[in-house]
């Protein structure tokens, strides 16, 4: 399916066009889920709890890819948008670069750190050899897993989003089937896990370097030249806003993890480790959606198209809002089969997983709309915003509420914080996009003049 990011977009071409960056996604989220799966059943509860333990860390180092990849397409799109194809590509190797520079060094401090850092924490003597061995082999992965991400946004970009799901169903496959082999039959533990995942992070990178970095027939190709650093700056503080969502997120997680284990001890940790892995196949919807529609923002604004604007904009809330509650009602109907899934071996960790996942499932009806707020001022070029949002939301909000909440109802009062912060989020999100109406003309008097 080729899609151009100067369509009109009606309702069912936006759910169409978004089908395939939507299935990126969530192939990617597969990665964790599967490594979920098979160290839970195959390795036992400490391993399992370990590797979510040590994850949101993981997650904060391959933010960086997430940070280039959206600011970097953004930017890339708006100028195809103003038509000029040639510094679009330009800016594309810049990203690439500034990409591999960070994972490099990441790669190096994390891999030192690792220990003092699974500490930290919350580990104790007998998860840190899983959250070390598990993390360090996924932490001199992390290029690779940037590389990933970077491509993700800009094969929306170059309008080729059914290739970029291809590649990354591909990468999939391949993580799924070697934890299968190393984790199942070879009883590796988290190691196979750690390995699997970093294969399949490894084809997600290298297919689409392949790709772009021969002539092809989409709108970007890779153009080598002096790294042009402004741009390269410009582009990292606009996409800042997923690095501090990313790390506001990771922050989140972690108060999480030390509040679980004080309430619920290990199995506190590792059913919010189950939640977790449900959550990342219901927020790649909402990603997957949010990153085709931000290519076709940062297009029409790049093109001065404020109609177009304001039709993205109110289509993509309403659509959002539906899926929402969607997600919500299908959460509920599949707790216990998914708690039954990951924990069906014992009884009490199954019943916290129930408890908790009955009350966190309220929290995608607002989830959407939040996440679609910070990508949308990143589409806009308008990092600063979008930083703002994420951080509120998730670092002061989320953090604030879970506290609160787990000192006023225990620790089932840790998932009803999220639930309210999340509402909470979604006011502020739809009050500050209100506000920016005029001064990027998707209100209706603006839309209606251009």
């Amino acid at each position: 399916m080729q899609v151009r990011l100067s369509e009109h977009m009606t309702f069912p071409r936006l759910l169409k066009t978004s089908i395939p960056s939507i299935l990126m996604m969530v192939s990617i989220s597969v990665y964790s889920v599967v490594d979920g799966f098979f160290v839970s059943n195959y390795a036992g509860k400490t391993p399992f709890a370990a590797v979510n333990l040590i994850y949101p860390f993981i997650m904060v180092l391959g933010s960086l890819g997430f940070m280039m990849g959206t600011g970097g397409a953004a930017l890339v799109a708006k100028e195809l948008g103003e038509g000029k194809p040639e510094q679009a590509r330009r800016h594309f190797f810049d990203a690439m670069v500034a990409v591999i520079i960070l994972g490099i060094v990441s790669s190096i401090l994390g891999y030192i750190f690792l220990p003092t850092i699974a500490r930290a924490l919350g580990s104790d003597e007998q998860m840190l050899p899983y959250c070390v061995e598990y993390g360090r082999i996924l932490v001199l992965g992390i290029t690779a897993f940037n590389l990933q991400n970077l491509f993700q946004s800009f094969f929306m970009a170059a309008e080729r989003p059914t290739l970029g799901f291809i590649v990354t169903l591909t990468a999939g496959v391949t993580n799924i089937v070697l934890d299968a082999l190393l984790i199942a039959v070879c009883k590796l533990g988290v190691l196979g896990a750690a390995i699997g995942t970093v294969a399949g992070q490894v084809v997600g990178a290298v297919i689409p370097l392949v790709y772009f970095a021969s002539p092809n027939s989409s709108l970007l190709r890779l153009k080598a030249g002096v790294i042009d650093v402004k741009a390269v700056i410009k582009m990292a503080g606009n996409g800042s806003s997923e690095l501090f969502n990313n790390i506001s997120a990771s922050a989140v997680s972690m108060v999480m993890n030390v509040l679980l284990m004080k309430y619920f001890g290990e199995d506190g940790v590792s059913s919010y480790g189950i939640i977790c892995y449900v959550w990342l196949i219901y927020a790649a919807i909402f990603i997957g959606f949010n990153t085709a529609v931000s290519a076709r923002v940062s297009y029409v604004y790049g093109a001065g198209d404020k109609k177009e604007l304001r039709n993205l904009y109110t289509k993509s809330l309403i659509a959002l809002a539906i899926f929402g509650v969607g997600e919500a009602l299908l959460s509920l109907a599949l707790t216990y089969p998914l708690a039954y899934a990951y924990a069906g071996y014992d009884a009490g960790l199954m019943d916290l997983t129930v408890k908790c996942s009955l009350i966190y499932s309220m929290v995608y009806v607002f989830l959407g709309i939040n996440m679609f707020g910070s990508a949308y001022f990143t589409a806009l070029n308008n990092g600063l915003v979008s930083v703002v949002l994420s951080v509120v939301r998730l670092a002061l909000l989320e953090i604030l509420l879970v506290w609160l909440m787990s000192l006023a109802m225990g620790g089932y009062g840790i998932f009803y914080g999220v639930v309210f912060a999340e509402c909470l989020g979604v006011v502020m999100n739809v009050a500050v996009m209100q506000a920016f109406r005029k001064r990027y003309g998707y209100g209706k008097q603006q839309a209606e003049n251009s």
